[in-house]
């Protein structure tokens, strides 16, 4: 009996309806007379394939009634109720629905929407969230409105989005799905970490195909970013402990520097007018303790013990080593305990050279690359040591895959 015309049908309360349409008296008095359903209340009743073309159904409330495979073509539904109507393959081509109430109302791509007469919907009850806002529906706006649902794929995300993995994932989905283009519609911030995305494809796509495969890919493509996150933060953890390291070395040279001995002589200035004395201060701790060119021998003793490889690499390290150690003895800007303090730095990477395996003398060798640089970069730029950690030390780092 679906959309079956029963206007006008005498004695059909005689019928033995079942468990049709024809079984509340309400609907029945309705199919038979369409337009005596002005202000009437449907609510929960079984309407479904019911023939209501050109009924009155104007302020009716319908909620919840299952309208589906119905049709209403030309009927006047304006100002009624139609929340949680079940409107699947419901044909309401050329009705007037001005001011109707279509809350949580459940249709699907089989409703006909066609050339629909309305000014303006609610979308909750009591006349509240007004579509469109102000002014009225141009002529096809409301079909569009409602017909643009069916040809979305809705893509929620309950954490926010990573751009990255968005971008990367809809770009294989779109490989994958070649025959149907994808296209970003609208972007919905809904509050709390929740964001919807509304992705336009074709009446005929496969739409949960599509939802699954982006879901898919989208984890992976997150997961693939959030390790590379991971990453960089894990090598800026690095950074902050050696700068933290160099920091306990510094306070140390400080501390040490601080507890050293000082010796003061006074002498009397011969021939002057001034009466003062000239004060001079001598280190007394480098006298017969601190032997720089001993140092300098040990630290060229240790690089010339890294191995040579087949490569060559280790002869053009062992140069460079000699160069930096060169400078460092030769730097007039260092007194003689920094440049041995200096000198041990270079015989920390050259024995760092010779076990590349042992990983806690690769760390201390950075540690000693990193105090070249603090060291270097407290000189003028001129000097002999800045120059040389200019030029060399870029290409230990290289050297040592720091």
């Amino acid at each position: 009996m679906t959309r079956t015309c029963f206007k006008d049908t005498v004695k059909l309360n005689l019928a033995r309806p079942g468990n049709t349409l024809l079984a509340n008296p309400k609907v029945r008095d309705l199919l038979i007379n369409p337009s005596s359903g002005e202000g009437q209340d449907y609510i929960k009743a079984n309407l479904r394939g019911a023939n209501l073309n050109e009924a009155n159904l104007k302020r009716a409330n319908l909620t919840q009634a299952d309208i589906s495979e119905a049709s209403f073509c030309y009927a006047n539904l304006s100002e009624a109720n139609l929340t949680e109507v079940n409107g699947v393959n419901t044909d309401f081509t050329e009705a007037f629905l001005t001011g109707v109430c279509l809350e949580n109302w459940n249709i699907d791509a089989t409703t006909k929407l066609d050339q629909i007469d309305c000014q303006y919907v609610y979308l909750l009850n009591n006349q509240k969230e007004r579509r469109p806002n102000s002014g009225d529906f141009q002529p096809g706006e409301f079909t569009k409105l409602f017909e643009e649902v069916f040809d979305t794929v809705d893509l929620i995300f309950r954490d926010g989005i990573d751009w990255k993995a968005f971008i990367a994932a809809i770009k294989e989905v779109q490989v994958q799905n070649e025959d149907t283009p994808l296209e970003v519609s609208s972007i919905e911030n809904k509050g709390d970490g929740v964001v919807v995305v509304k992705v336009k494809v074709t009446p005929e796509a496969n739409k949960e195909k599509i939802h699954q495969d982006f879901n898919e890919i989208y984890q992976l493509k997150l997961e693939a970013v959030e390790a590379k996150y991971k990453a960089q933060l894990d090598a800026k953890e690095n950074e902050i402990t050696i700068y933290r390291q160099q920091n306990i070395d510094m306070m140390e040279i400080v501390k040490t520097q601080a507890n050293r001995p000082i010796n003061v002589e006074a002498k009397a200035v011969n021939n002057s007018s001034d009466s003062s004395q000239n004060i001079k201060i001598r280190d007394i701790t480098n006298s017969g303790v601190l032997n720089l060119g001993e140092i300098i021998g040990d630290v060229n003793n240790i690089i010339n013990q890294i191995p040579d490889n087949n490569d060559q690499q280790n002869s053009k390290l062992k140069t460079l080593l000699q160069e930096l150690t060169k400078a460092i003895a030769s730097e007039n800007e260092l007194d003689e305990e920094e440049r041995a303090d200096a000198a041990n730095k270079v015989k920390t990477i050259a024995k760092a050279m010779q076990k590349p395996d042992d990983q806690g003398l690769q760390k201390k060798a950075t540690r000693a690359v990193n105090l070249l640089e603090t060291l270097a970069k407290g000189l003028e730029p001129a000097t002999k040591l800045a120059t040389a950690c200019q030029t060399i030390l870029p290409q230990i780092i290289t050297f040592l895959g720091m």
